[in-house]
C-alpha cells in the first residue's frame, strides 16, 4: 500500500506512484486560501500511529513505575509529604559523593525517585501531557531513548552544579521532552495548520519559562537539572528533525543516540576527574560503621593534608569531629573554614553548636548573632541562639528565639523540645507539655524527650500520663 509523499499517511488501496493524501491536499488548499473557513479537514490517522502496538502507552508504563517507587518509599518511610535526604539516597538519588565515585546508575534511578507527594503529583501531571504528545510523535523506542538520555543529561548538570546535594525527580527528563518537542516543531515538517503549530510551540515555551522562573523563586527546585534536561532534549530533537525525521530512519536515530550517550559518558568521566578525591572519599560519611571506626576522620584528614586549602574537606572533617564529640578539633577545623571562606554555608552555625557543647554560651551567643546579622531568617541560628540564652538561664528570651525559629521553619530540629525545656524552667508546665507533644508529633522518639514529658506531666498532677511517658522512656533507654 502506498504512502502520502507529504505526511506519510497510508493511501487507499490501488494508489500507486507518488501520491498526496486527501488530508494534505485540503490542507495545502487551505494555505493557498482556496478553502472556505468553515470546511472540515478530513479525519485520517496520523502517520506516526503504528498498528499492532499495545494499547498501554509507554508514558503510562513510566508513570506507573514512578508511582510504584513512590509507594515503596511511602511504605518504608515516615511521611509521604516530604522524604528525608537519607531516604532518597537509599532509593537511588543522584548524590555527588556516591554518583561520582562509581555508582553511575544513580544518574538514571534518580529520575524515578521523588521527594514527596506534591513533587510527584506535579511531575506526573506534566509527564502525562508532554509524554503522550512526544510518544505519538516519535514512536515508542525513540521516545524511550529521548526520555532516558534527557534524564541522564539533567542528572549530570545537577551533580556538576551542586555535587553535595541529593537530587531526585522526573522533571529534568520532562524538560528534555519539552526541548525535543520544541526542536521538532521548529525544525520538522508537519502537515498541520500553522496556527495549531504556533499554539503548541507557545504552550511548550510557556511551560519551560514558567517552571524555570518558579523554580528560581521558590529556591528548592533543581533548575540545573531542568536546564540540563532541556538542552539535551533540544539537541536530540534537533538532530532527529534534521537527520532522521522519518520512522524508517532507525539506523540514523540509533547513531544519534549512540553519539549522545558517548558525549554524556565523557562528561561524567570529566566530572569525576574534576571533583577528584574529596567527593569519592566523601561517601564514607554515609556509613555509620566507618564513622564509629574512625575511618571517615582518617580519610578526611588525609584529604586535608593533601589539599590544605580545600574548604569542603575542612568542613566535613569538622562535622566528623563534632559527631565524635571531639569538639576542640572541630573548633579548629571550623575556624580554618571561616579563615579560608568567611561566608561558607553553615560553618558559623556549626561553630556555635560546638561552643554550646563546650559549655561556652557567651561565645555561642556571639556566633549565632553574627549568623543572624547576615541571615535574619535562618531558623537554625535562631534555635541555636535560643539554646545559648537558655544556657545563661535567660529562658524568656530563649522562648522568643525558639518561637521565631518555629515560625520560620517548623521542621527545625529540636526546636519544640528546646522550647519545652525553657517553659519547664519557668514552671509553665502546660506550655512545656504542648511543646513536647509537638516534638513527639514530628516523629521524635527519644529517651530525653519522654523523660522531660514525664516530669512535666508529674508537675501538673497527671500521674497516669507521667507513668506512661516514664515507661516509654525506660523502653527507649533499654533499646539504645
Amino acid at each position: 500500500m502506498a504512502n502520502c509523499i507529504r505526511c506519510g499517511r497510508q493511501l487507499p488501496g490501488f494508489s500507486f506512484g507518488k501520491k498526496i493524501c486527501q488530508w494534505c491536499r485540503q490542507h495545502e488548499a487551505y494555505q493557498r486560501g482556496e478553502v472556505v473557513g468553515g470546511a472540515r479537514q478530513p479525519v485520517m490517522p496520523t502517520p506516526w500511529v503504528r498498528r499492532g502496538e499495545s494499547t498501554i502507552s509507554l508514558t503510562q508504563i513510566i508513570f506507573g513505575f514512578n508511582v510504584a517507587v513512590f509507594l515503596g518509599m511511602a511504605l518504608a518511610g515516615s511521611s509521604i509529604m516530604d522524604f528525608s535526604a537519607q531516604e532518597t539516597i537509599r532509593w537511588g538519588a543522584n548524590w555527588g559523593p556516591l554518583t561520582l565515585s562509581g555508582e553511575w546508575w544513580r544518574l538514571l534511578t534518580c529520575v524515578f525517585v521523588h521527594g514527596g507527594i506534591i513533587h510527584i503529583a506535579f511531575n506526573m501531571w506534566c509527564l502525562w501531557n508532554l509524554g503522550m504528545l512526544a510518544e505519538s510523535l516519535y514512536g515508542r523506542w525513540t521516545y524511550a531513548a529521548i526520555y532516558l538520555l534527557c534524564g541522564v543529561g539533567s542528572s549530570l548538570a545537577s551533580v556538576a552544579w551542586h555535587p553535595g546535594s541529593p537530587s531526585v525527580g522526573a522533571s529534568g527528563a520532562i524538560f528534555g521532552l519539552a526541548g525535543a518537542l520544541i526542536a521538532a516543531f521548529k525544525l520538522g515538517e508537519f502537515s498541520v495548520p500553522r496556527s495549531a503549530l504556533s499554539g503548541t510551540l507557545r504552550s511548550l515555551a510557556m511551560f519551560v519559562v514558567y517552571n524555570l522562573i518558579f523554580g528560581q523563586v521558590i529556591g528548592t527546585t533543581d533548575n540545573a537539572a531542568h536546564i540540563g534536561g532541556l538542552i539535551t532534549g533540544l539537541i536530540l530533537g534537533g538532530l532527529i528533525a534534521l537527520i532522521a525525521p522519518q520512522h524508517d530512519h532507525d539506523p540514523r536515530r540509533v547513531a544519534i543516540f549512540v553519539v549522545m550517550t558517548l558525549v554524556l559518558a565523557g562528561g561524567a568521566v570529566q566530572l569525576a576527574h574534576y571533583h577528584g578525591l574529596p567527593l569519592r572519599l566523601g561517601r564514607a560519611s554515609m556509613s555509620p560503621e566507618d564513622l564509629r571506626g574512625g575511618r571517615t576522620i582518617a580519610q578526611l584528614e588525609n584529604i586535608v593534608k593533601k589539599r590544605p586549602d580545600f574548604v569542603p574537606a575542612h568542613f566535613d572533617l569538622a562535622q566528623a569531629y563534632f559527631n565524635q564529640a571531639e569538639y576542640t578539633q572541630a573548633e579548629t577545623e571550623l575556624k580554618r573554614v571561616l579563615e579560608l571562606q568567611p561566608q561558607y554555608p553553615s560553618a558559623r552555625s556549626v561553630l556555635g553548636m560546638v561552643y554550646l557543647n563546650q559549655n561556652r554560651p557567651q561565645d555561642a551567643k556571639t556566633t549565632f548573632i553574627q549568623v543572624l546579622a547576615q541571615e535574619p531568617n535562618n531558623a537554625e541560628a535562631h534555635n541555636g541562639l535560643g539554646m545559648a540564652l537558655a544556657a545563661e538561664d535567660n529562658h524568656q528570651a530563649a522562648i522568643e528565639e525558639y518561637k521565631t525559629a518555629d515560625r520560620l521553619d517548623p521542621q527545625t530540629s529540636g526546636v519544640y523540645y528546646n522550647l519545652g525545656l525553657s517553659y519547664a524552667k519557668l514552671k509553665q508546665f502546660d506550655n512545656a507539655i504542648a511543646a513536647y507533644l509537638k516534638e513527639q508529633h514530628q516523629g521524635a522518639d527519644d529517651y530525653e524527650l519522654e523523660t522531660a514529658l514525664a516530669d512535666a506531666y508529674q508537675a501538673t498532677g497527671s500521674t497516669q500520663e507521667a507513668h506512661a511517658a516514664s515507661k516509654k522512656a525506660a523502653q527507649l533507654k533499654e533499646a539504645r
